[in-house]
């Protein structure tokens, strides 16, 4: 893994803003790109007649390490952003030389889960995601320690999770929903692997990232104490440490 490039993709519903606390003691060490994916943040929604698929949304990573002139990287992500890593691993595993895996899981989701997904996407459209979208996901995604103690925390998620296009969030849940089991990709993944997870993780909990990790050839797990469902915003320094000490 010497020298090369980290590229991390963020969770739903954010955008690269997620990584923000993380980012000065990785640069260090590191080439760090952070981008925001199809339909958040700043990257537009292609308009498309496609059924939404995170293979599309692979090729779009694919596609930046083209012309960022990238052979190979250490690809990783969070939640939504680690199912995309997975997505690339798929289709193209001689361009990733490591795996940075945070929060999120190699298996799909089960039929409650996939249909909530859909709804959520048919509420987005319908309804834009103003005045509902923070309120049904912060008590998912949040640690109860952080609801607790980091008020402005969860301001601040507020925030980033209303700033994100309606169609962006429902094209999501739809590409989320339709993701396939990744297990076999994982189990051909010959690469040094880092899995990590928040103790309070009740989307992707810990059980889910110690089978991640024993899924994984080669792979270093480390769970956070105190935080949920995104750790980079919740315990920023324990993620960056995780990452740096995993690091050559």
């Amino acid at each position: 893994m010497d020298r090369l490039s980290l590229v991390l993709l963020h969770a739903f519903p954010v955008d690269a803003r997620m990584w923000n606390e993380v980012r000065e003691p990785l640069v260090q060490r590191t080439r760090l790109i952070t981008p925001d994916q199809r339909g958040l943040g700043r990257t537009a929604l292609p308009e498309t007649d496609r059924e939404p698929s995170l293979d599309d949304a692979a090729r779009d990573v694919l596609a930046l390490l083209d012309k960022l002139e990238l052979d190979q990287v250490i690809l990783g992500g969070c939640s939504l952003g680690g199912y995309v890593t997975l997505a690339v691993l798929r289709a193209a595993p001689e361009r990733i030389g490591g795996l940075v895996l945070i929060d999120t899981k190699a298996t799909a989701d089960g039929e409650e889960a996939r249909r909530a997904r859909l709804e959520m996407a048919d509420r987005a459209e319908a309804e834009g995601i103003s005045g509902w979208l923070a309120d049904a996901m912060l008590p998912k995604v949040l640690g109860e320690t952080t609801r607790r103690t980091k008020t402005d925390l969860a301001d601040q998620i507020r925030e980033l999770v209303e700033a994100q296009p309606a169609a962006g969030v429902a094209w999501a849940q739809r590409a989320m929903a339709a993701r396939p089991d990744a297990t076999d990709v994982v189990r051909e993944a010959h690469v040094p692997a880092l899995v990590v997870v928040g103790e309070e993780d009740t989307v992707t909990p810990p059980e889910a990232a110690r089978e991640l990790a024993g899924a994984l050839p080669d792979a270093t797990l480390t769970v956070l104490p105190g935080v949920g469902h995104l750790t980079p915003l919740e315990d920023p320094d324990g993620v960056a440490k995780a990452i740096l000490d995993w690091l050559p």
